[in-house]
């Protein structure tokens, strides 16, 4: 994870949080692991790998998990920089959103994106997730707070 983070770091920049500087080190990456390990026992989250030609290739999160009569839970994905254009995140939206209506039991998943970030409005769309409106100010990335695009779909779509 750490390589393949550092390897992403300046092509990441743009739509990412600033990272404290601990991020791209081993320990940090175990420590982030092991917190995993915690939401997933509680289900209450989950991070995929995505691999590609047999190689690490990037990373889908499953975070935000509410149980109840929500069944809710957001995404969150990026392929590594040489990858990208090939339908890698494509598809592993669509695994993801096959283990999440199936085994992990949601009813709906979404997803945000930059406002101008096309490439992973695509992505979304060609998984049959909806637009469902503009967040203003939605998240701080790249050292400013930034609207969104939000999408969501349904085990019913």
């Amino acid at each position: 994870m750490t390589d393949l983070y550092t390897a992403n770091r300046e092509f990441l920049a743009p739509f990412d949080p600033n990272r404290p500087p601990d991020f791209w080190t081993v320990d940090w990456q175990l420590h982030s692991l092991r917190r995993l390990e915690d939401d997933r026992q509680a289900e209450m989250g989950e991070r995929f790998l995505i691999e590609a030609d047999g190689e690490p290739g990037g990373v889908i999160s499953v975070s935000r998990v509410f149980r109840g009569p929500f069944q809710n839970a957001g995404i969150g994905y990026w392929v590594d920089k040489d990858l990208n254009g090939r339908g890698i995140a494509t598809q592993a939206v669509h695994q993801v959103c096959e283990w999440g209506f199936g085994l992990a039991r949601l009813h709906r998943i979404e997803a945000a994106t930059l406002v101008d970030n096309v490439a992973s409005q695509t992505v979304l769309r060609r998984n049959r997730f909806s637009e469902i409106g503009l967040s203003r100010n939605y998240l701080h990335i790249a050292g400013a707070w930034r609207d969104h695009l939000l999408f969501a779909r349904t085990v019913e779509d």
